[in-house]
C-alpha cells in the first residue's frame, strides 16, 4: 500500500514539474530557419468623429526577415534574433486621387534619401528572452528616428504565453501590460496612462480650462506551432479641450506583422553570452535600449522670431485687442518665442513700439522658457516708476502662468527684496507670489525650498507691519495662495476693527473648500455677522453671511441668520432676504437646510419676508452646454441713504469634474453720505470717503484699483471726472496650455499642442451727479478668445498634421443706475451681452521635404444673438420707472 501511494505521489510530482516548466517556457524560434514577414506601420490624424477616409498620415510597408543566431545553452528562452527590413514602400494612409496623393510617383529613396534608406534596411539584433525584448543592438551612428522605427518592428515580438499583468518596456516606454492568453491567441493590452517615457511635457492646472486625454492600445497575436503567425496593433490617442470637447484630435496608429513563409536559414552560433556573440558578428553594433529616443526635428524654412514678430505686431496693437486676430497672433508668437534664444528675444523687445510693447511683454512672459524669463527680467527695471504698466503686465502674466516653476517664484522673491520704484508694483509682486504658491502646491511642489520660504514670508507678513496697505497686500497674497495653514490667521483678521482687513480675510475664507471651514471659523463668522463683540460695517457682515451660507451651515446657523432679518439696517434686511430667496430659487447647496428652518413660523413669516429695499442678490445661468455650465451672480448692497456700498459680480464655470471662478469684479464705496446731506448707517459714521474696484480673474486675485480716497480727492475727481471708465485689467492671457509628445509603439512620435488665449479688457467706472441726484456704476468686459489644438507627426522625411480651433469675440456690460432724488430711491441694474460671432475650424496637411503637400480644411461660422440677462422682477419694475415705459 505504501509503495503504491509513493508511486502515485511520484507521478503527480513529475506531472506538476513538467506542467510548471511548460507554463514558464517562452516562445522559441527554430534553428536553421528564416521567418519572412510582411510588416506595415500606419499613422492617421483626424478629429475623433471623422472617418478614417479623411485621415492625413502615411503608411510604411516592408518585408521583415527574422532568424535565430544564438540561444543561451543554459536558458533556452534567451535568444538572439537577427532582423532585417527590406522592400520599403511609403504611401498615404488614406486612398486619394493622384492629384491629392503627395506620394504618387515618389520612390522610397527619393523620400527617405539614399543614406537613410540604407540604414533602415541594415540588419539589427534583438535579445529576446521569454518573449520580451531585453536589448536592441544597432549601429551607433544611426539617426534616432530610424532606430525608433526599428524598435517599432521589434516591439511586435513582445509576447507572453500565459495570462497576467506586468510592467514592460517597449518603444512607447515602460508601461503596465495585461496579457490574456488562449491556445493559439494572445491579446496584449497596454495601459498607456501608466507609461513612463523620456519625454517631458506640461499642462494647465485648471481642469475646466485644461485638456483631457483618452488612449488605448491592443495587440492581437495569433500563434501557429508556437511561432507568431500574425500580430495586429491598434493604438489611439484622443485629446480634447475640456471647455469644448468637439475641439479634439485623434491619433490612430496601426501595425501589422504577418508571416508569409518560412525558408532555410543560417545555423545558430555558439557562445557563452549575448554580448560576446554580438561583438563577434559586428563590433560596431551597440545596445541602444528598447524605449524610443527623443527626436529633434529641425524646422526647414520656418520664420525666425523677428520675422514672426513683424508678421503679427500690427494685430497686437491696443486697437486690435478686442478682435480674435489678437489672441491668434499671440499664440503664433508664443510658439516662436519658445524656440528662440535669449538674444533673439531681447532684440525684439528693444525694437518694439511703445504701444505694442505691453502685449509683447505678455507673450514673452507667457512663453515660460528659461530664455524668455531671463530676457524679460533683464529688460524690466523695477527700480524705476516709469515702467509701471510693463511691470504690472509682466506680473499678471506670471500669475496666469500655466506651469510655473520654482525659479520663476525665486525671481519674484528676488524682485520683492530689491529696490522697487512703485508701491503698486511692490504690492502686485507679493500678491502674485501667492498665486504662484497655489499653482506650485497643486502640482505637488509645496515642499520646494523657495515655496517654503515664500509661505513663511506670507504667513508672517500681516503681523510684521503696521502699514495698512502692506497688511492688505499680505492678506490678498494669502487669498491667492489658499494655504490651509493660513485659515487661523485669516480668521483672526476677519474680526479686525479695520473694515478693509475684515473684508479681504472673509472673502479669502470663502474661496476655501467648505470642508476646511471648521466650527471655530464659523463661530467667528457668526460673531461678526451678529455683532456679538463690536459693530461692523454692513459689507463685512454681508460677507460673513455669504461664507456661513456657503460652508455647510448648521440648522442653528441658518435659523439665527433668518431671525436677524428685520433687526438689521434697512437695506441689509432686503439684501439678506434676497440672499435667502436666491439660495432657494437657484437650488444652492444650503437650500435643504434653509427649507428645514423655514418650517418654523417664527423664522419664516410675512413680516420677516416682506421687507422692502433696493439691495439684491441674484444668480442665473449665462450658458449651458454639454461640456461646461457657466453661471453668474450679482450682489448689490446699498446704504440707507441710497448710495452704493458694495457691488459684486461673479462668473463661474463648472464641468463634471471641476469648478473655476472665472471672474469677480467688486466695486466698493463708503463715506459718501455727506455729499447728499444724508445720515450714515450704524458703525459707518466715521468712514473716510472711498471708492475702488477689485478684480479676481481665473482664480487669481489682482491688485485693487482706487477711484478716490479722502474727501479732497473725491471733490477733485468729481470736478475733473470725464465719465470714462478706469482700466482694471487689459492684456493677453494664456488660458490653457498643454504640450506633450506621444511615443507610438510603431516608433513614430506625435507632438500635441493645445493652447487657448484670451485678449481681455476689463474696466469700471463710477459717475456721481449732485445736480441730477443720480449715480451710475459700470463694469465693462471685452474679450476675444481663441483655442487651437494641433497634432503633428514629423519624421523629417515626411510630416502630417491636423489642427482644430474655435474662436469668438464677446462683450458683457453691467450697469447700475441709482436715482436718489426721492425715497425710496430708484435702482436699475442692467447686464447685457452683445451679439457675438463664433467659428470652428479644422485643417489637415501632409508634406514631403521636396515641397509636395496636400492640405484640406473646413470651418463653421455662426452669430450668437445678444441678450440682456434676466434679473428679478423688482429690478424690471424699477428700470421702467428710471428709463420710462419704453425700456
Amino acid at each position: 500500500m505504501l509503495r503504491q501511494l509513493a508511486g502515485v505521489l511520484l507521478c503527480v510530482t513529475s506531472f506538476l514539474s513538467s506542467s510548471s516548466l511548460g507554463a514558464s517556457a517562452g516562445p522559441r524560434l527554430d534553428n536553421d530557419k528564416l521567418y519572412r514577414y510582411s510588416y506595415s506601420a500606419e499613422v492617421g490624424l483626424n478629429r475623433p468623429t471623422g472617418s478614417t477616409r479623411g485621415n492625413v498620415g502615411f503608411r510604411i510597408n516592408c518585408d521583415v526577415d527574422i532568424s535565430l543566431i544564438w540561444r543561451n545553452p543554459e536558458n533556452q528562452d534567451e535568444q538572439l534574433l537577427r532582423v532585417q527590413i527590406s522592400n520599403v514602400q511609403i504611401e498615404s494612409a488614406a486612398k486619394r486621387s493622384r492629384k491629392n496623393n503627395i506620394f504618387h510617383g515618389s520612390s522610397p529613396e527619393s523620400i527617405l534619401g539614399k543614406d537613410k534608406l540604407e540604414v533602415l534596411q541594415s540588419p539589427f539584433i534583438l535579445l529576446w528572452k521569454m518573449g520580451k525584448l531585453r536589448s536592441i543592438y544597432a549601429n551607433k551612428g544611426e539617426p534616432a528616428n530610424i532606430k525608433n522605427l526599428k524598435r517599432g518592428v521589434a516591439s511586435m515580438l513582445m509576447i507572453q504565453l500565459k495570462s497576467g499583468k506586468m510592467m514592460e518596456a517597449d518603444t512607447s516606454g515602460k508601461c503596465l501590460v495585461e496579457y490574456k492568453a488562449t491556445k493559439n491567441q494572445v491579446i496584449r493590452t497596454k495601459h498607456l496612462e501608466t507609461c513612463k517615457t523620456q519625454e517631458t511635457g506640461f499642462t494647465t492646472h485648471s481642469p475646466v480650462l485644461g485638456i483631457s486625454g483618452k488612449c488605448t492600445s491592443v495587440t492581437v497575436i495569433t500563434l501557429e506551432n508556437g511561432i507568431i503567425k500574425s500580430a495586429d496593433v491598434e493604438e489611439s490617442h484622443i485629446l480634447s479641450a475640456n471647455a469644448r470637447r468637439t475641439t479634439a484630435t485623434k491619433v490612430l496608429s496601426r501595425q501589422s506583422l504577418t508571416l508569409k513563409k518560412t525558408e532555410v536559414g543560417t545555423r545558430e552560433m555558439a557562445g557563452k553570452d549575448a554580448a560576446s556573440v554580438v561583438k563577434s558578428l559586428n563590433d560596431k553594433l551597440i545596445s541602444v535600449g528598447v524605449i524610443g529616443e527623443k527626436v529633434k526635428v529641425k524646422c526647414k524654412g520656418c520664420p525666425n522670431l523677428m520675422d514672426t514678430w513683424k508678421a503679427v505686431r500690427s494685430q497686437l496693437e491696443p486697437d486690435s485687442l478686442a478682435k480674435v486676430t489678437a489672441p491668434r497672433s499671440f499664440l503664433l508668437l508664443l510658439h516662436s518665442l519658445r524656440k528662440a534664444s535669449k538674444t533673439e528675444i531681447q532684440t525684439v523687445l528693444r525694437n518694439c513700439s511703445k504701444t505694442a510693447l505691453p502685449q509683447l511683454v505678455d507673450a514673452v512672459t507667457s512663453a515660460q522658457t528659461p530664455a524668455s524669463f531671463s530676457a524679460i527680467l533683464e529688460f524690466l527695471d523695477f527700480s524705476k516708476k516709469e515702467g509701471l504698466v510693463l511691470q504690472e503686465r509682466f506680473l499678471y502674466a506670471c500669475g496666469f502662468a500655466s506651469h510655473p516653476t520654482e525659479p520663476m517664484l525665486q525671481s519674484l522673491l528676488d524682485v520683492s527684496q530689491g529696490k522697487i520704484g512703485s508701491t503698486d508694483i511692490k504690492e502686485s509682486v507679493v500678491i502674485i507670489m501667492g498665486a504662484l504658491i497655489r499653482k506650485l502646491c497643486l502640482n505637488g511642489g509645496c515642499e520646494l525650498p523657495t515655496v517654503v520660504k515664500v509661505k513663511e514670508l506670507l504667513l508672517a507678513g500681516p503681523d510684521s507691519t503696521q502699514v495698512e496697505s502692506e497688511v492688505q497686500m499680505y492678506l490678498l497674497a494669502l487669498k491667492n495662495a489658499l494655504l490651509p495653514e493660513s485659515i487661523p490667521l485669516l480668521t483672526k483678521y476677519a474680526e479686525s476693527a479695520v473694515g478693509g482687513f475684515s473684508t479681504i480675510a472673509i472673502t479669502a475664507l470663502q474661496r476655501y473648500d467648505p470642508a476646511l471651514i471648521t466650527a471655530e471659523v464659523k463661530k467667528t463668522l457668526n460673531r461678526i455677522y451678529h455683532q456679538n463683540q463690536r459693530v461692523y460695517e454692513k459689507n463685512v457682515r454681508a460677507a460673513a453671511a455669504d461664507v456661513i451660507m456657503s460652508s455647510n451651515p448648521s440648522y442653528m446657523d441658518v435659523k439665527n441668520l433668518l431671525l436677524s432679518i428685520g433687526h438689521l439696517p434697512h437695506e441689509m434686511n432686503k439684501y439678506m432676504l434676497s440672499k435667502v430667496q436666491d439660495i432657494l430659487r437657484f437650488e444652492k447647496p444650503a437650500r435643504i437646510m434653509v427649507q428645514q428652518v423655514m418650517k418654523d413660523m417664527v423664522s419664516h413669516n410675512y413680516d420677516r419676508f416682506s421687507k422692502t429695499g433696493s439691495s439684491s442678490a441674484y444668480s442665473g445661468f449665462m450658458a449651458k452646454t454639454a461640456d461646461v455650465t457657466s453661471t453668474y451672480n450679482l450682489d448689490i448692497l446699498y446704504s440707507g441713504s441710497g448710495v452704493l456700498r458694495r457691488s459684486n459680480m461673479n462668473i463661474y464655470a463648472q464641468n463634471k469634474d471641476a469648478f473655476l471662478h472665472g471672474l469677480q469684479v467688486t466695486i466698493e464705496a463708503q463715506g459718501l453720505e455727506s455729499l447728499i446731506a444724508a445720515t450714515a448707517d450704524e458703525g459707518e459714521e466715521d468712514l473716510e470717503s472711498f471708492a475702488g474696484m477689485s478684480a479676481l480673474l481665473f482664480d487669481v486675485q489682482l491688485r485693487p484699483v482706487t477711484f478716490f480716497k479722502g474727501y479732497s480727492d473725491l471733490m477733485s475727481k468729481m470736478f475733473s471726472m470725464s465719465g470714462d471708465p478706469i482700466n482694471v485689467v487689459k492684456g493677453l492671457i494664456l488660458l490653457s496650455d498643454h504640450s506633450q509628445v506621444i511615443p507610438l509603439q510603431s516608433g513614430l512620435r506625435a507632438s500635441a499642442e493645445f493652447q487657448g488665449s484670451l485678449a481681455i479688457d476689463i474696466s469700471g467706472g463710477m459717475e456721481f451727479s449732485l445736480w441730477y441726484r443720480e449715480s451710475k456704476t459700470s463694469v465693462n468686459n471685452r474679450g476675444a478668445l481663441v483655442v487651437i489644438g494641433n497634432v503633428t507627426v514629423d519624421m523629417d522625411f515626411v510630416s502630417a498634421g491636423v489642427e482644430v480651433s474655435f474662436e469668438t469675440e464677446a462683450a458683457l456690460d453691467f450697469i447700475t443706475t441709482v436715482q436718489f432724488s426721492e425715497y425710496p430711491f430708484l435702482v436699475c441694474m442692467q447686464m447685457d451681452k452683445t451679439t457675438f460671432p463664433f467659428s470652428e475650424t479644422v485643417s489637415k496637411q501632409e508634406k514631403l521635404p521636396s515641397g509636395q503637400n496636400f492640405s484640406s480644411g473646413r470651418s463653421r461660422k455662426q452669430l450668437v444673438p445678444g441678450s440682456e440677462f434676466p434679473l428679478h422682477q423688482e429690478n424690471s419694475n424699477m428700470c421702467k420707472k428710471v428709463f420710462g415705459q419704453d425700456w
